[in-house]
């Protein structure tokens, strides 16, 4: 009987020059040595698959103490040429401004546009594309792009954010009607001082 293993995979996405990007690593190992893919890596036996999360990132990427979110289970019978591996994956946004290193893994960890993306191992295309999904579906009832933006932000800061996940320019009344309709976020007392009139600054609803 086969063996059955269990990996994590983790997307993890960033805004980069208002385009939506996402983290991948240089396999060292075969199989697809030299290819690039998300980071992961298989759960070891003694921990927990959030922990093997968490521990692979650090380990390929440097990126640490940030909220993951599970995504979804894929478990193709021949998804990995090494067996029979099911993997569960992972995503989350982050700020920029993490610093990436690679680990003993991956021989470097980059940014890389979604709408440049190199070819890449296993079937982590397809878990990207299902990750970018669920982000974009998530804008419109929760707090998803908090990560991405400072504690306070203008409504313009929000919008791009929502532009670079959805990949298309949004209409200004449009969505300010939207977003202060859905009640996700709250006015505060403080303005910010662009341009020629002052934006007031707001704050996601807890």
């Amino acid at each position: 009987m086969t063996k059955l293993q269990i990996t994590v995979d983790i997307v993890l996405f960033t805004i980069l020059d208002k385009q939506l990007h996402v983290l991948l690593i240089r396999r060292l190992a075969e199989p697809f040595r030299g290819s690039y893919a998300l980071p992961g890596g298989f759960v070891l036996e003694d921990e927990s698959i959030d922990a093997a999360a968490n521990r692979e990132l650090q380990e390929e990427t440097g990126v640490e103490r940030v909220f993951l979110e599970q995504l979804y289970t894929f478990g193709e019978p021949k998804r990995d040429p090494r067996g029979r591996v099911i993997t569960v994956a992972y995503y989350a946004l982050v700020a920029n401004s993490h610093i990436l290193r690679s680990g003993t893994d991956a021989a470097d960890a980059a940014w890389f546009s979604l709408s440049k993306l190199p070819q890449l191992a296993f079937d982590h295309l397809s878990i990207i594309e299902y990750a970018h999904q669920r982000i974009a579906n998530k804008l419109d009832y929760s707090n998803v792009g908090f990560e991405l933006l400072p504690e306070k932000f203008t409504l313009t800061e929000l919008q791009l954010v929502h532009e670079a996940v959805l990949g298309e320019s949004l209409d200004k009344r449009n969505f300010r009607r939207k977003i202060l309709q859905q009640g996700i976020v709250e006015p505060s007392k403080e303005w910010q001082k662009t341009g020629r009139k002052p934006a007031q600054l707001y704050r996601f609803v807890d």
